[in-house]
């Protein structure tokens, strides 16, 4: 499995295959609900918690977790009625920003995007002309766009070569880029062919005026529909999130064991994004720090093209439903 838990875009056909071929199977109704979740530590870590501890069941929900290589195609599940909830990486934020979902929960905010470059490159500036890899429309892509503004240049400024996550591990540890836009765990990987990379930029640098947020989602008529279920679901989350904070090695343990991959791989990623209590969230849900969150995002995406308007985050950030969970 190729682990991409920020990919801008999914293909229709990705998404078409895993329906037909029965992935996502039919679910009753009432309370049964299915949930997706990516293959990577931030993506599955409250699924597999929830899991393992027999959250679903204790707070009422008969839960069919499945697993995705990103969330765009949860988000075409989500409109074919094929999931009735899903998790979003921040490059994928456009979407309920369109319309096409509502959040329901905020899992963490991230810190492991990088930009990188190969030895002697030792800045933004340095990359100019420069062939720089990148999946397209992921917060990698957000990261660097954000890194060359602040340099002063732009996009064209450099030569970027769109690859998915997989192929810029292999482009970069054979020398055939020069630098790239990609994220923890694929950092820690590149770094065991290439010691001497050189990480020119990091979420930090733009942190707080700029906040990377992974999210929960549902589907829009669900949450009108069956408020009570995305309460019980959001429950389920809360008490995950609190769990994997106050437990973080067990949590990695478990989400390796749900997603049958060595531990060793996530435990460099889980250090890298922000451990939130369900107590704190709430706290930065009523402040209005989550809504400036998506505000930030919404006006990157705009920079980036994605759209030219998008709803108000309290349009489709269930903030009430959050809190009264």
């Amino acid at each position: 499995m190729t682990l991409n838990r920020r990919d801008f875009m999914a293909s229709s056909a990705a998404a078409a295959t895993m329906l037909a071929t029965g992935t996502i199977p039919a679910k009753a109704a009432g309370d049964a609900a299915r949930i997706g979740y990516n293959g990577d530590f931030w993506g599955a870590s409250v699924a597999s918690i929830a899991n393992a501890k027999e959250l679903w069941a204790k707070h009422g929900v008969e839960a069919d977790t499945k697993v995705f290589t990103n969330g765009p195609i949860q988000v075409q599940a989500l409109g074919a009625n094929s999931l009735e909830f899903g998790y979003l990486g921040p490059g994928a934020l456009w979407l309920p920003a369109t319309g096409k979902a509502k959040i329901i929960a905020v899992n963490d905010v991230g810190f492991s995007d990088r930009v990188i470059a190969q030895a002697g490159i030792a800045s933004i500036a340095d990359l100019k002309g420069k062939k720089v890899a990148v999946p397209a429309g992921t917060s990698g892509d957000m990261l660097l766009r954000l890194a060359l503004a602040k340099a002063g240049m732009k996009m064209d400024d450099i030569e970027v070569v769109p690859m998915d996550p997989s192929t810029v591990v292999a482009a970069f540890s054979s020398k055939q880029v020069d630098a790239a836009g990609i994220w923890y765990p694929f950092v820690g990987i590149i770094r065991k062919t290439v010691p001497d990379l050189v990480e020119i930029a990091k979420n930090d640098d733009f942190y707080p005026a700029t906040t990377f947020p992974s999210v929960f989602i549902a589907r829009n008529d669900l949450v009108e529909s069956n408020p009570d279920l995305v309460k019980k679901v959001i429950g389920v989350i809360k008490e995950a999130q609190d769990y994997r904070a106050a437990h973080l090695d067990e949590a990695v343990d478990i989400t390796a064991k749900q997603l049958g991959i060595p531990a060793e791989q996530l435990k460099t990623e889980a250090g890298y994004g922000k451990l939130m209590t369900s107590t704190e969230l709430a706290k930065l849900t009523r402040d209005g720090t989550v809504a400036g969150w998506f505000s930030t995002m919404n006006e990157l995406f705009k920079t980036f093209g994605k759209f030219d308007t998008a709803l108000d985050p309290k349009d489709y950030y269930m903030a009430d439903l959050y809190l009264a969970a």
